[in-house]
């Protein structure tokens, strides 16, 4: 029988305030520094800067004339100097301090925009950062690493191939294991010369079964899975698989799958990589199925293999690896 396979906030200017020129301005010492105030090495108004008045980014001063109030670097900035130094002075040295602010600006704004325009961001220059280890590739065909015992070598179980569960169910059809066996040689779970001697050819190493009802106990079988060296020679076990040669039936202790291997019944060998997968299914009764039958011990198959051994060799086929 056949079975199916993801503001800035400009800064506002202090109002200026006017003073009229007054006499003397020629006649005005020099300023001088006094000591700790501005233009002292040092001091928090050095030469050209905030604490000068009239230098170069004081937004509330001009060149002699009076500080903006509330204005903090401008605070002392004419103690110490002559009342009558209040007239106008040269602003050429202003005119230069400020053209030279000017020039150190465009230079800047100039490396900023080339560096943001044509310069790579760190995004786009720093290498990927490896989290962890390559994933291995999968060797190619389509069982992967389980085409060969030699890129699949854990040994099978009965635990991982069946599960630990006894009752299951599968597209809402009840099913129940009643009885596993791992046998000493491979031979001892399969009928038939053929089939024996095609297991010692592929250098079987193991072979573990499970005998299986449906919820109603009108549905029995076994499903046997045996380890072999390669795919090519997997697929010689498949070939001598008839009505003599099949998985050996797993007799159970319970009412119900203890009658397996009585009557008349199907059986087939499927392949898997280097892996040969033995099935033997009936009715309870043993009669011969009828087309529902037929149909009905096919749905079984398909529910309890997926479920059970085809799961466990689909990991095999990814990892190479047993699954847990």
């Amino acid at each position: 029988m056949g079975f199916p396979e993801q503001p800035e906030n400009a800064q506002e200017r202090a109002p200026r305030r006017s003073r009229r020129a007054r006499p003397f301005d020629d006649a005005a010492p020099a300023p001088q520094p006094i000591p700790g105030g501005p233009g002292a090495p040092g001091a928090f108004g050095a030469p050209g800067g905030p604490g000068d008045a009239g230098a170069p980014g004081d937004p509330g001063a001009e060149a002699g004339g009076e500080p903006a109030s509330g204005a903090i670097t401008q605070v002392n900035s004419r103690i110490g100097w002559s009342p009558y130094d209040e007239g106008p002075r040269s602003r050429a040295p202003l005119w230069a301090a400020i053209g030279g602010v000017l020039l150190l600006g465009a230079l800047g704004g100039g490396i900023a925009l080339m560096w943001n325009a044509g310069g790579p961001t760190s995004a786009e220059t720093a290498e990927p950062q490896r989290t962890s280890a390559p994933l291995p590739s999968v060797p190619p065909g389509k069982y992967g690493y389980a085409e060969n015992r030699s890129t699949d070598p854990d040994p099978i179980s009965v635990k991982e191939v069946f599960g630990k569960k006894r009752k299951f169910t599968a597209a809402g059809r009840g099913y129940e294991m009643t009885i596993t066996s791992k046998d000493k040689k491979c031979t001892d779970g399969a009928l038939g010369d053929k089939l024996q001697k095609a297991l010692k050819a592929a250098k079987c190493t193991q072979l573990v079964r499970a005998s299986f009802r449906d919820k109603a106990g009108t549905v029995i079988g076994t499903v046997g899975l045996a380890n072999l060296s390669t795919g090519k020679n997997a697929g010689k076990v498949a070939k001598v698989s008839d009505e003599h040669n099949y998985v050996k039936p797993l007799t159970g202790k319970d009412s119900v799958t203890k009658f397996l291997g009585s009557g008349s019944g199907g059986a087939r060998i499927w392949t898997h990589g280097h892996y040969a997968i033995l099935v033997w299914f009936q009715n309870k009764d043993g009669t011969k199925p009828d087309s529902k039958g037929q149909k009905r011990i096919s749905q079984a198959i398909d529910d309890i293999t997926k479920t059970t051994v085809f799961k466990a060799l689909d990991n095999r086929t990814l990892t190479g690896s047993a699954l847990t």
